[in-house]
């Protein structure tokens, strides 16, 4: 018959056991009550099943005239609920809509998540029947207290694909090319660069095509700069830019630049009226010396003293004679 101590002792470490499995749980339950940005909101692309798919952004694809559809996920992993409000925008968010955005409706501008709950907000997007064919942006806009989460929308209309691309605005400025690209088509391009600058003497610059990175959107116009860290002293120079991207786009441009040393030149500015003006101080001592009047002509000799002295010259000529 088993003795009582050894029922205690099994019951003890029965009740050691449960209490290891279960600290890990009661410390996982109250982890967001220490750390409150721990259970901040989430917004992101609905996925299939549990809805963690891990779309980075909505892919939508459709010709002029349809209504795509799609599904947000809002999730509250705090302890309290959340009112969130949706609206749409353009490009990669905002706070206005005046293109893509307009084409983007969600099934309700505010909701609130319980606690601990994940809301899947059905949205729609409507192509007009006009819309241009090609790529377009847009962004589901999520506010919450004091955050706001952007979720991007890519929407690609159906239709011919037009890839046009031209290169603005070329200026020559330190060591540093600026210039502007323009995608004048329908197509999001990832555009290629050539630099090549010629001066007076032979080559200057060159730099073979490469992929820059940016991605320009229909319609976006993007401010770029290449450096030139070695420019020349002395020398007249064409800069030319030539962009290509895929379908064909392509655009060239030039510049001409003057590259001048205007230390050295401010510097011989600065000393040329500095001569000038010592010259001119020294011509007038001269003249004033040349223009000094004889002894016999000096204001306020008596006749005698004249007399005198010309006697004085009279005796030194027959010395001399």
């Amino acid at each position: 018959m088993p003795s009582p101590t050894g029922h205690v002792a099994r019951l003890a470490l029965a009740v050691l056991l449960c209490a290891l499995v279960m600290t890990p749980v009661a410390a996982a339950a109250t982890g967001p009550a220490s750390h409150p940005g721990a259970a901040a909101w989430t917004a992101r692309p609905a996925g299939s099943g549990s809805g963690t798919g891990g779309r980075p952004y909505f892919y939508l694809e459709g010709p002029p005239g349809t209504v795509l559809q799609d599904r947000l996920s809002v999730t509250n992993p705090g302890r309290s609920p959340v009112t969130v409000r949706l609206g749409g925008a353009d490009g990669t968010g905002g706070s206005g809509a005046t293109g893509t955005g307009r084409w983007l409706r969600t099934a309700a501008t505010e909701v609130t998540v319980p606690a601990r709950t994940r809301a899947d907000v059905p949205f729609t997007v409507t192509v007009p029947a006009g819309a241009t064919p090609g790529d377009h942006s847009g962004a589901i806009v999520v506010r919450g207290g004091d955050r706001s989460v952007d979720v991007r929308v890519r929407l690609r209309v159906g239709g011919p694909t037009l890839a046009a691309l031209t290169v603005e605005d070329v200026t020559v400025s330190g060591r540093a090319i600026h210039y502007t690209l323009v995608n004048r088509g329908n197509a999001v391009l990832a555009p290629r660069i050539d630099v090549r600058a010629d001066g007076l003497f032979g080559t200057l610059l060159r730099r073979e095509a490469r992929t820059l990175p940016v991605r320009v959107r229909p319609g976006q116009r993007v401010r770029l700069t290449e450096p030139w860290r070695d420019v020349p002293a002395l020398d007249s120079a064409t800069v030319r830019l030539r962009v290509t991207a895929a379908g064909g786009a392509h655009g060239e441009a030039t510049a001409r630049a003057v590259f001048v040393p205007w230390a050295p030149l401010t510097a011989g500015a600065l000393l040329v009226p500095v001569a000038a003006g010592a010259g001119a101080y020294a011509l007038r001592r001269r003249r004033a010396r040349d223009r000094r009047p004889d002894d016999d002509e000096r204001p306020g000799r008596s006749p005698g003293d004249r007399q005198h002295s010309g006697s004085r010259h009279l005796a030194k000529a027959g010395a001399e004679s």
